[in-house]
């Protein structure tokens, strides 16, 4: 990847009228899972922010952070386990991520698609969402769901 793209991200949409299904179930932010959100937010996310040099590398230090965006936060549990989460705010998808020990199973695109109906159960607008040109996983993972690019913009 050339250097300077790594300072870009993606605005990106999804206007198609159906959304997939998803194979799972997600159920409102539980504190109970709190400290581990944290720890699995931080590692989803710590190598794009300090790839990027977006500082703090390590976003969430305090609990109150984390439950100001509560009510908008979603989880997917299993066995008792944080496997992931996503935030939906109005229309948008946000803070998708599935714990490192459990990437590559599809967990990523399930809380997309989850995320997705979960926002058109409201209305019928495009879904939004916002990803770093760095996190070619991710992209690659939305435009396959069927979004796509509608801005290109500096992050720094």
């Amino acid at each position: 990847m050339n250097e300077n793209e790594i300072y870009y991200a993606y605005e990106m949409i999804y206007d198609k009228a159906d959304v997939p299904e998803s194979n799972i179930e997600c159920i409102r932010f539980d504190e109970s899972y709190i400290k581990d959100y944290i720890a699995s937010y931080n590692e989803a996310f710590y190598p794009m922010r300090k790839a990027l040099d977006i500082k703090p590398f390590n976003w969430y230090t305090e609990e109150s952070a984390v439950l100001e965006k509560a009510a908008d936060t979603y989880m997917l549990i299993h066995g008792g386990k944080l496997i992931g989460a996503v935030a939906c705010y109005g229309n948008e998808i946000d803070d998708l991520f599935v714990k490192a020990s459990e990437q590559g199973r599809g967990y990523g695109r399930e809380l997309l698609l989850w995320g997705m109906n979960h926002i058109r159960e409201k209305n019928n607008e495009p879904v939004t969402l916002h990803v770093a040109e760095w996190n070619q996983g991710a992209c690659k993972l939305y435009k396959s769901v069927g979004f796509k690019v509608i801005n290109k913009e500096r992050i720094k």
